[in-house]
């Protein structure tokens, strides 16, 4: 399964960077498939790690703010692994002008 998911805390201001940066590092620390960017972080597994992981990542914001808020969206897709990759190169072939050889 992909997670997708964005951590917010709330109440410490407008610059949340740093705390972003506290739950994205427990996502790299995992060892599970991740990839972050500008809005959210996505991280690759079965469904106890990565919602173990989601939930490690969502604490890590909570000891320093106040309140959090957590948006959330999964792929759940038995027997696919390298999801967060291979979903990227189709859409890339077929931005290309190669669709997919099934």
């Amino acid at each position: 399964m992909i997670v997708a998911f964005s951590v917010t805390p709330l109440g410490v201001g407008e610059d949340v960077g740093e705390y972003v940066a506290d739950a994205v590092r427990v996502v790299r620390e995992s060892g599970l498939p991740n990839r972050t960017d500008a809005m959210f972080t996505s991280v690759e597994g079965e469904w106890d790690e990565v919602m173990d992981v989601v939930k490690r990542a969502v604490a890590a914001v909570e000891r320093r703010a106040p309140r959090v808020s957590l948006v959330l969206k999964a792929d759940i897709r038995p027997g696919v692994t390298d999801g967060l990759t291979s979903k990227v190169e189709t859409v890339e072939q077929h931005l290309a002008g190669r669709p997919e050889q099934g």
